[in-house]
């Protein structure tokens, strides 16, 4: 039994289907992931990578399908009925402790701007966890130094650039000690300059066996970072496989398509 569950992804995802109204975002989304693993999901704008996020971090709901993290039944599809949902979630206890067990690192970096780096760090695992918040405090400063930040526990976000809010986001989510990583397009608000000290530090994650989903619009990060590789469009998975499947052997015209608009992809 014990090798089993070694072997069962941490992520595990059937069937998956959103609409806003009558606009079907998600049509029909099926994947796995183990733990230590890193998925790249690209595609075009509007394709549904950030709803998909969105949904597998509880800040969407389903309306079909499976979803399953650390082997917990987060959702699951419901019993046939010509009324109600399609889908049943799982009981909030369940549902808090998969929120705990992942973290989001957003576009935009959501930190509290009258809050220091370093209160921003340990808001959560003081208020949330319950830790003690000298505790905290020194894993926020040890966080701080894994993101080249030692030093700046006292500023506050706007005195930092772009990507050094970018890693006091990542040490943030990190904090709470998740089990999956997700990524929504972390550097499509940088600067192209301070892009590449945010992907340093995700790639660095990825040596250190972090489990992550990576929405990104960065064609050689996805390529390079990733065990795994999604290409959606237009609500559905188009092709998915390793990256030298995704980006050299693959001959959909689809993704062939999109691929050609990145030179260094």
């Amino acid at each position: 039994m014990e090798n089993v569950n070694e072997s069962a992804p941490i992520l595990k995802v059937e069937h998956v289907k959103k609409s806003f109204g009558d606009l079907h975002v998600l049509k029909d989304i099926s994947f796995d992931l183990k733990a230590g693993e890193v998925l790249s999901i690209i595609g075009p704008s509007g394709s549904g990578k950030s709803t998909l996020l969105r949904c597998l971090t509880q800040l969407e709901t389903v309306d079909g399908g499976l979803v399953q993290v650390d082997c917990k039944d987060m959702v699951v599809p419901a019993a046939s009925s010509a009324k109600g949902p399609a889908v049943k979630y799982a009981p909030a206890k369940t549902l808090r402790e998969i929120r705990l067990s992942t973290g989001l690192v957003f576009q935009n970096f959501n930190l509290f701007p009258h809050l220091t780096v370093l209160q921003n760090i340990c808001l959560a695992p003081v208020r949330v966890l319950g830790d003690e918040r000298k505790d905290a405090r020194a894993m926020g400063r040890f966080l701080l130094k894994r993101m080249g930040l030692e030093g700046k526990e006292k500023a506050y976000p706007c005195e930092l650039s772009g990507g050094q809010q970018q890693r006091v986001s990542i040490a943030r989510a990190l904090a709470m000690n998740p089990k999956i990583l997700f990524f929504d397009e972390p550097t499509s608000a940088l600067d192209p300059e301070l892009t590449g000290e945010v992907l340093k530090i995700i790639k660095k994650l990825a040596e250190d066996k972090m489990t992550m989903v990576i929405v990104t619009h960065e064609m050689a990060f996805a390529r390079d970072v990733a065990d795994k590789v999604i290409f959606m469009d237009g609500g559905v998975i188009v092709e998915q496989g390793t990256p030298d499947h995704v980006f050299r052997e693959s001959g959909n015209e689809r993704l062939a398509q999109f691929l050609s608009r990145f030179s260094k992809a």
